[in-house]
């Protein structure tokens, strides 16, 4: 037995370590203690060289450590590698420069907790960028507002890859845009700001072919530098090129760029162009190879971008594979980041107005509320499942304690930010990711039930909750893949982290738990696996009240849609239409909590307070965000309830929605086509009426939550498009449960009526539909009545969510699939499955 669980134990030790591995340190560290404590080599010199930065630093030469060793390293030529001997560099790279670059980067890096908290908790940095007047002057108003929606989607996309980093990009005022980056500090990356508005402009340009270099440019040609890097050993030089002015092929033919490594280490940019760019790009080498064979001097190409002259290879035939590449002397950083603003280049010019540190946008007692909320919700999913399953409730706890670590480990490693909202979705992810133990354990009780050993009880009852695991992920795996293909943003950083807990979950719960109940149970350490049970034998005819319960939720769906048609934009909030932003100057600092408390008692729901100080100075400024032309209301009542602050009104700017219509439309996109796939993959693997049953009930789950959550008189900002995801993602989960059943019970009963078949399966489910919900409830519960804001928006959309897909699998997915085959089981049997159910790995295959 312990040879056959060999690999699962190596396999959970290994992912456990890697975590933890991954997650230390949990906090940031000052730049300048870690680096003295890594430090290891010439000890002396390095102390010197420290407190020449820190003279630096303190004579306001340099704005950080991290700025002055930086520049140290760049005046004096000193390899700061020397002092670090346990950091390894990239072997191909000797640009002194570039070395202490990457080094410095890796050493900042480390200092750093590996989880970095988002604005609402640390804050972080935010400039405004200033789109140039005479690139827009000539457009209409509707064309302005397209230019600069689209350089908002390129700036999201350069900073916010997979969705997972939580920044706030929106525009403001008519030729602005305010970027707010959580974790990042301009004093230690004062190139932040740069490497975003960098404009990503590629040229491809013919070299002029002289036999020596003329001592001016000749006509139409300008005079470029070419830095290139020597073999091992050998120095690096530059080169000194005649380019010409005029570009015989712009980046628009590129339809992608990635980094590469060549066959020396050295970082390059691999272009991939459109079909058209090909063709181009085939017709410019063949030019050069042919003047060059003219001219008996073979032609070069240069590859510009931004006005710097990367490489210039020597072009000796037409090339036609449709790729390029670009050269030089890159980092890995540097490759991808280019590589990034390539595959993003902006039209517009953008200038940099405005640049200021962010304080977090809620208070201390908020923050710890929010904290307490967490450990209530969980410790009462764990109380939960311990009182249902005792023994088999610890080990689901020990599996849902993986699972959370091995998810939050994955998320450092894409470099995901924890914002408040975000760690109660995690949570309410932990509370439904119990489901794939009960569905074990209610199995098991069935065999045990049957009189089968408790050894055998357990093969059994993870052979016959696989079908249903293995069916209930993929379909939520099909949506999350959905998410992350056409949903931009939020919605693309929901998808990545539900692909990352339908992994661990599964694994935490079939290879995790599995391996601890093998352990415990197999050699007889455990002779009894006591469980409760929530109801003895139920028998309910559930179909017959599938007519009037059909109805009667329809209707209340008509009443909320009705209500968010009555509402109309009301129902959407900052995040989605954007508002006013007013300044203030005040005389005593207020903490945002009682800023926001004051607010809500003069009756403004919608203010976002935030503090923030421009870089180089210590002058703070208060801004409140609120709903549109609402800002100077919102002032006069906060001097009224605050007289003590003395805050002063400095100017109201409209601000645009940071939730654009392309994230909206690419969400809308993203469910339509995640339907259509549940739908082909559900008719599949069960049977066409299955399907129709599973995509209807979700589309009932998502509107009735959504109308609900309408009349109670809340309004939807970014956080809650994650919440009707993951209400989705519930709902599918749920009914695929029920229809395994029904499938499984239609083999098992083959003189069974179809009406029996069905209640039948949902008597026998219901025991685990009543504790899923009720862990996720529980959490969703705790979450309401202590916290506020987006989190308690989000805990409400799951507690209606819940409730709805509770609701559905029993009196909608199941009634549309006995209403779809006209109560016949021969017509089910007449479409009956086309795919064999899904075997656990290894069983002795329990008898159905």
């Amino acid at each position: 037995m312990f040879r056959d669980n060999l690999w699962k134990l190596i396999a959970s030790s290994v992912l456990v370590l890697w975590s933890v591995a991954t997650l230390i340190p949990l906090k940031d560290q000052p730049f300048g203690d870690y680096i003295k404590q890594e430090a290891s080599a010439k000890p002396a010199e390095f102390a010197k060289l420290m407190s020449e930065a820190s003279a630096r630093v303190s004579a306001g030469r340099a704005s950080s450590l991290y700025v002055a060793l930086k520049q140290l390293g760049a005046e004096q030529k000193l390899e700061l590698s020397q002092f670090f001997p346990e950091v390894r560099l990239e072997d191909s790279l000797k640009n002194i420069e570039k070395r202490n670059n990457l080094l410095l980067d890796e050493l900042l890096r480390r200092s750093h907790g590996r989880l970095q908290l988002g604005l609402d908790l640390k804050g972080g940095v935010a400039f405004t960028l200033e789109v140039d007047e005479s690139a827009l002057s000539a457009d209409p108003e509707n064309i302005r507002e397209e230019k600069l929606n689209k350089a908002i989607e390129i700036i999201s996309n350069r900073v916010n890859g997979l969705g997972v980093s939580e920044p706030i990009i929106r525009p403001i005022g008519a030729n602005r845009i305010e970027v707010q980056l959580p974790g990042v500090s301009t004093k230690d990356n004062p190139e932040i700001v740069s490497s975003l508005r960098k404009p990503a402009r590629l040229d491809f340009k013919m070299v002029h072919a002289f036999t020596a270099p003329p001592q001016e440019a000749p006509l139409g040609y300008e005079r470029m530098t070419l830095d290139i890097e020597g073999r091992i050993g050998a120095e690096s030089y530059t080169e000194e090129l005649y380019v010409k002015t005029r570009p015989e092929m712009t980046g628009d033919g590129v339809a992608d760029a990635y980094p590469t490594v060549d066959e020396l280490g050295r970082f390059r940019i691999i272009l991939k162009f459109t079909n058209a760019g090909s063709k181009q790009f085939a017709d410019v080498t063949k030019t050069i190879a042919a003047d060059g064979q003219r001219s008996g001097r073979s032609g070069r190409l240069a590859i510009v971008l931004d006005g710097k002259l990367y490489s210039a290879p020597t072009v000796r035939e037409e090339i036609n594979g449709g790729s390029a590449e670009i050269s030089g002397s890159f980092t890995q950083r540097e490759a991808v980041d280019l590589s990034n603003v390539l595959n993003n280049p902006l039209d517009l010019p953008l200038s940099i107005k405005e640049q200021y540190e962010i304080g977090p946008s809620l208070a201390d007692d908020a923050i710890a509320s929010g904290k307490l909320a967490f450990i209530i919700g969980v410790s009462l999913t764990i109380a939960f499942i311990l009182f249902f399953y005792t023994v088999g409730g610890v080990v689901a706890s020990v599996g849902m304690g993986v699972n959370v670590l091995v998810i939050f480990a994955v998320m450092a490693n894409y470099g995901a930010t924890l914002t408040l909202p975000g760690i109660a979705g995690i949570v309410l992810t932990l509370a439904m990711s119990v489901d794939s133990n009960i569905l074990i354990f209610e199995r098991m009780r069935e065999e045990l039930k049957l009189g089968k050993s408790l050894p055998s009880a357990l093969e059994a009852g993870f052979d016959k909750a696989w079908s249903a695991i293995i069916d209930g992920n993929l379909t939520t795996l099909i949506t999350a893949t959905v998410m992350v293909l056409l949903g931009t943003g939020p919605v693309k950083g929901f998808g990545v982290t539900l692909v990352i807990g339908i992994f661990t979950t599964m694994f935490a719960a079939v290879v995790v738990s599995k391996l601890i109940l093998e352990l415990l149970i197999v050699p007889g350490y455990i002779k009894k696996l006591p469980m409760f049970s929530v109801l003895q034998g139920p028998n309910f005819d559930f179909l017959n009240y599938a007519k009037p319960a059909f109805i009667a939720s329809w209707v209340v769906i008509a009443i909320g849609v009705g209500a968010v048609a009555y509402k109309g934009k009301d129902i959407y909030g900052i995040d989605f239409v954007g508002g006013d932003t007013v300044a203030l100057s005040f005389a005593q600092r207020i903490d945002v909590g009682a800023i926001r408390s004051a607010a809500k008692a003069a009756g403004f729901e919608q203010a976002n307070p935030v503090y923030q100080k421009p870089l180089g100075s210590d002058r703070e400024v208060l801004k409140i965000t609120t709903n549109f032309d609402q800002g100077e209301p919102l002032v006069k009542a906060l001097q009224q309830a605050i007289p003590a602050a003395k805050f002063s009104n400095e100017g109201v700017t409209r601000i645009g929605p940071s939730v654009g219509e392309q994230i909206q439309w690419n969400a809308l996109k993203a469910v339509f086509w995640a339907l259509v796939l549940i739908l082909l993959y559900v008719a599949f693997r069960f049977e066409f009426g299955y399907g129709m049953g599973a995509v209807v009930s979700t589309i009932h789950d998502v509107i009735m939550t959504i109308g609900v959550f309408v009349l109670f008189d809340r309004q939807f900002n970014a956080s809650m498009v994650a919440a009707i995801l993951l209400v989705m993602g519930y709902s599918i989960n749920d009914t695929i449960v029920v229809f395994d059943r029904i499938r499984e019970e239609l083999k098992l009963n083959p003189t069974g009526t179809l009406r029996d078949i069905i209640n039948r399966s949902l008597n026998l489910t219901l025991s685990r539909t009543i504790i899923t919900g009720g862990t996720t409830l529980l959490t969703a519960i705790t979450l309401i009545s202590v916290t506020s804001g987006d989190v308690n928006d989000i805990a409400l959309t799951l507690l209606i969510g819940v409730i709805t897909g509770t609701f559905s699998s029993l009196f909608i997915a199941s009634p549309i699939f006995y209403w779809w085959h006209k109560g016949d089981r021969m017509h089910v049997e007449a479409h009956k499955d086309i795919a064999p159910k899904y075997e656990w790995a290894g069983s002795s295959r329990a008898s159905e």
